[in-house]
Parts: C-alpha cells; structure tokens; sequence
C-alpha cells in the first residue's frame, strides 16, 4: 500500500489507512424514546494514517513533518492531491493535514510510531453546496400600517391627508377637552 501527497511518497512501513465519512444529525425525541433524527450533512472524509518509521530513517520522518507544515500562498494549509487506494476507493482527491501529527518511540522496535490525520478539502458535497442558489431573503410584515411614536417622524393620526374613523374623532375631542386644548 503506498500513500501519496503531490506526487511525493510517503515512507514508512506498515502503512495503514483508514478512512471515515462522518454524519452529522441531531436527536429530536427530546425527553422522550422517540428516535426521531435531523439530517445536518456530510462532514469532509478523513484519513487517518499510521505507519512505523525506523531510527534509522529519520529522513523519512523530516519530509513528512515538512510536508505536514508546508503552506499555501496566503498562509494557509497546503492542499495536496492524494494517491492511495483507500482514498480512490472512498472518492477522496485532494486533502489537507488536521488534527495533527504524532510521533512516539515504539516500545518493541527501535522505530517512530507515527500518525496523522488528512481531511478532505473540495468534496463532492462542498462543491454541490456551493453551486446550490442561496435562498432570497423575505422581509416578514404584518397586515395593516405600521405604528410611529409620536414625533417619530411618522406623524400619526394628525398628518395632512389621513382621516380619522368616527372613533379615531370622538377620541381626539376627548384628548383636546382634557388636555385643556381648544
């Protein structure tokens, strides 16, 4: 099995990937023992890598934490075309590093235990996402017009041209009678 980043392999023995596609949904039984779901999407497939790395070929080791710290124009992570069968067979293309990258002493061998994680960058769902229109936002209203405080610009019932119900009337005479206004 062999693992490669842009064309450059990575060394080590006992390669194993495996890979994972995450499905977000949350529980909508609440108190209950409904086991009623809400499908939130497709999270980016990962890869997680493992592989031993003898003492001896510490090199090895060097060009995969520089692989793993390499950074694109703007300063963000690198993303790398991958060539692996596990991958291909997941339908994983380019990748990022994430999550990460261990190295611990074996404790049978004289060799590096390594492992790191790749996460999918561009796949299938994120680019059908993006090419899905964006929904047109409505502006909500409610039947009728629309209440101004007095002196608010509005001019309330007293504006030139808006007449007043019977009621509307009635109130203001009481208004003006009580307010001491003639």
């Amino acid at each position: 099995m062999t693992l490669l980043l842009d064309g450059e392999e990575v060394r080590g023995k006992n390669l194993k990937v495996t890979a994972n596609l995450r499905i977000e949904s949350d529980d909508l039984s609440g108190q209950t023992s409904n086991t009623d779901s809400a499908h939130k999407g497709f999270k980016p497939k990962t890869l997680a890598v493992t592989l031993l790395i003898p003492f001896v070929d510490a090199g090895h080791l060097r060009n995969l934490m520089s692989l793993a710290e390499s950074t694109g124009t703007g300063g963000e992570l690198k993303t790398y075309r991958v060539v692996n069968d596990t991958a291909a067979a997941f339908g994983v293309r380019q990748v990022q590093f994430t999550d990460g990258v261990s190295a611990r002493e074996d404790d049978s061998v004289r060799a590096w235990l390594v492992q790191f994680t790749l996460a999918e960058k561009l796949s299938n769902p994120e680019r059908v996402e993006a090419r899905r229109a964006g929904k047109a936002v409505t502006q909500q209203g409610a039947p009728g017009q629309s209440v101004t405080a007095p002196g608010a610009g509005g001019g309330g019932a007293d504006a030139p041209g808006q007449e007043l119900t019977g009621f509307e009337a009635t109130l203001k005479k009481l208004d003006k009678y009580l307010g001491g206004e003639s």
